[in-house]
């Protein structure tokens, strides 16, 4: 369980004031189900409120501290039904995404004549095209299709 100090914990507060509940425990109580969505719920947002239907002031609080320790978060604050949960998010690397076949593009070309002043020309220019050195536009060239697809008509 994490521990926060009490100006974290009011800033976190303050953040999770405006946060509807992602998370609803039911009838049913604490089930592996409910925590398994409070993790995912943790993983994307970080912090997170949990409404708790039911009357039982202690049950609640024993689901409070069941979901802080299995699921390694901070409490924040427990209000009425309402449970707050933070845990910091985990920085994935995210891999760049491929720029090929991207759809329309405007691309500038300035093309330079040693007497005459720089022509400047707007191209818009599709996903599978590119320009050249010499401010050309190639096509992209029309991908194999196998013999058996060909067949098939697809």
């Amino acid at each position: 369980m994490l521990n926060l100090t009490p100006s974290e914990r009011s800033e976190l507060r303050s953040q999770a004031h405006g946060l509807s509940p992602v998370v609803m425990i039911g009838e049913s109580g604490l089930t592996p189900a409910v925590i398994k969505e409070a993790n995912a719920a943790l993983d994307a947002h970080g912090l997170i409120k949990i409404r708790v239907f039911g009357d039982d002031r202690e049950a609640r609080i024993a689901y409070y501290e069941t979901l802080c320790s299995e699921l390694d978060a901070a409490p924040v604050q427990h209000i009425g039904k309402l449970l707050v949960l933070y845990r910091p998010k985990k920085d994935v690397a995210k891999e760049p995404k491929a720029t090929r076949g991207k759809g329309l593009r405007e691309v500038t070309i300035v093309k330079t004549h040693p007497t005459k002043r720089p022509s400047v020309t707007k191209v818009v220019v599709k996903g599978s095209e590119r320009i050249t050195a010499g401010g050309i536009v190639k096509r992209g060239k029309v991908r194999q299709v196998s013999q058996k697809k060909r067949s098939l008509g697809k």
